[in-house]
């Protein structure tokens, strides 16, 4: 999709990589795995969850992920004696069979062309006994400053509805992730979701990320024109739910799915 780039990793955490993290503390506290364990981060962008994985006392957290900016972040954010990072493709993971404790991916599933192929292979990769999960932000109904944005978004250009991650993604609920896990060979699947406050300081906070280029809204607004910009950010500020002290307080909601290999 000619407007989704995920490269730059100050421009994703002014966007979304700010509530992730919340997401990916309370992800990990859900998994409750014990010290010592191999990690492996599929998708591991800049950071975040390696981060949260690393609060475990880890044996080593391995990190993979296709953007050579990404895992430049992440190295930077994450690097030390218990972390490494890699450059590959969950459908085809560049390390042997069974020898990862723990295998995680955070808000990247549903980018993946063919999560079934990425799901084969956390199996494949994780060791008997092992746990894998995963979660993907619900865009159909909890990201609610994307759901603002793409309802504004629509409303001038009918044509933008294409973009609108909620229509894209079908994968990102609780259904679709089990079944995925099922599929895998996984056992004992269960599913939750994670909810977090999203606070911007005013409209300013609000709008800002919007115009970083990364991701499919802000991707979008970079292919508008100014004036059509200017008209989707007021038709936007006229619609936010603006606090007495001109803060925006929304909430963002993540699916997660996890499950066992025997």
């Amino acid at each position: 999709m000619g407007h989704e780039v995920w490269e730059v990793g100050d421009a994703y955490e002014a966007y979304v990589g700010r509530w992730s993290r919340p997401v990916a503390r309370e992800f990990v506290s859900w998994l409750a795995v014990p010290a010592g364990r191999s990690w492996l981060d599929v998708g591991c962008g800049p950071g975040a969850l390696t981060t949260a994985a690393l609060a475990t006392a880890p044996g080593r957290v391995t990190g993979v992920d296709r953007s050579p900016g990404f895992l430049a972040d992440a190295r930077s954010r994450a690097g030390g004696p218990r972390t490494g990072f890699a450059a590959g493709d969950a459908r085809a993971l560049p390390v042997p069979d069974s020898c990862f404790d723990v295998v995680v991916s955070g808000l990247c599933l549903n980018f993946v062309p063919e999560p079934p192929r990425a799901a084969a292979e956390f199996a494949r990769v994780t060791a008997s006994g092992g746990v894998a999960a995963a979660y993907v932000w619900d865009y159909g109904d909890g990201m609610a400053m994307m759901r603002h944005f793409w309802e504004a978004a629509v409303t001038l250009d009918p044509g933008s509805v294409q973009f609108d991650e909620g229509r894209r993604f079908a994968l990102c609920a609780p259904g679709p992730l089990a079944e995925l896990w099922s599929g895998a060979g996984f056992d004992a699947v269960a599913t939750r979701a994670i909810e977090v406050p999203t606070v911007f300081a005013d409209f300013t906070d609000f709008w800002r990320p919007f115009l970083g280029r990364q991701g499919s809204a802000p991707g979008y607004v970079a292919s508008l024109t100014e004036q059509q910009r200017t008209a989707l950010r007021e038709l936007l500020r006229s619609r936010l739910p603006v606090e007495p002290d001109g803060s925006i307080r929304l909430t963002a909601r993540a699916w997660a799915v996890r499950g066992t290999l025997h």
